[in-house]
């Protein structure tokens, strides 16, 4: 049972809700009880970080603005046939139930809702999925940026175009790709994916990062920087959406 709590209240939660005030509130009390929650204002934006991580759980208002919550909803579904969804709303009526949960749903919250039902409702959807929710992440698809990588079957793949690689390049990106956005250590890096760490390996290292650069050239967003002396850094550069 233990094991289990810990797993769920280490989900990766991606929250869309266009109202700041009620977003905010969720975004700090979904964090408080241990989830990993990422906010997303409008449908696209939703859509663009569901795309740019692994998420275990989704929680979509409806009304959105520019893709509404049932269209964010298919598109998630499209890519993704498996995680669960939430739907909030401030509507009642049964047709719209049936709309969400034709759109693909696992549960609907009609507002105004407590935060301990949204949090007991979370938490039996997670229980639900089990297992399979929790190792998604670990055996899934990972997005970088335009990229999609394969860490199972050791694929990078970008518009239409297949890299394979080899054992130990996918043991290296997967671990840029944990820290994404932050150092990884050099000597970190070396005992993972080496076993040891000396100044051969280092040289060995360099190698591999250069070969995962070229690789990551066709999209400029995404980058392996060197920071001299402590290691590597994957940066991916946040995707912007146009206000209008």
């Amino acid at each position: 049972m233990l094991v289990l709590l810990q797993m769920i209240n280490k989900a990766n939660i991606l929250l869309v809700e266009d109202d700041k005030n009620l977003g905010d509130l969720l975004l700090d009390y979904l964090n408080g009880l241990g989830y990993t929650t990422t906010l997303a204002i409008n449908g696209e934006e939703g859509f663009v970080k569901f795309s740019s991580e692994l998420f275990d759980l989704c929680i979509l208002d409806v009304m959105l603005p520019k893709k509404d919550g049932f269209s964010l909803a298919s598109d998630i579904r499209k890519e993704n046939d498996t995680i669960p969804i939430i739907f909030l709303t401030a509507r009642g009526q049964n047709d719209d139930r049936v709309k969400g949960f034709r759109a693909g749903c696992d549960d609907y919250i009609t507002k105004p809702f407590s935060s301990e039902e949204l949090a007991l409702r979370i938490e039996a959807i997670l229980k639900r999925c089990g297992l399979s929710s929790a190792y998604s992440r670990a055996n899934g698809k990972i997005a970088i940026g335009r990229y999609i990588f394969d860490s199972l079957n050791h694929v990078l793949v970008i518009d239409g175009m297949t890299q394979k690689l080899t054992v130990k390049e996918a043991a290296l990106l997967k671990l840029l790709c944990r820290n994404r956005n932050n150092l990884l250590p050099r000597d970190e890096a070396q005992k993972e994916v080496w076993g040891t760490s000396d100044y051969f390996i280092g040289r060995s290292m360099d190698v591999f990062i250069t070969r995962l650069r070229k690789y990551l050239s066709h999209d400029t967003d995404v980058a392996i920087q060197n920071v001299h002396g402590a290691g590597f850094k994957l940066e991916v550069k946040s995707e912007v959406l146009n206000e209008s």
